[in-house]
């Protein structure tokens, strides 16, 4: 079986006042991998490539993913 990595999450600024509950983390420690978890749901990671990010936060920018709308 193989070793889970290590990765080293952070929250993103907004997300690091304990009156705010849930937050996604990111971990970018391992290269070529980024990695993505929920702060309530830590042991479910999910894993890109640094391109995917790109590609994912360029569509989170553009109001791809608004869910005000």
């Amino acid at each position: 079986m193989d070793a889970i990595p290590e990765y080293e999450f952070v929250s993103a600024a907004a997300c690091r006042d304990k009156k705010v509950g849930n937050c996604p983390q990111v971990a970018v420690n391992l290269p070529g991998v980024v990695a993505l978890r929920d702060s309530e749901r830590p042991e479910t990671i999910v894993t890109m490539t640094p391109d995917q990010w790109v590609t994912l936060t360029d569509a989170v920018k553009a109001g791809e993913f608004d869910l005000s709308a």
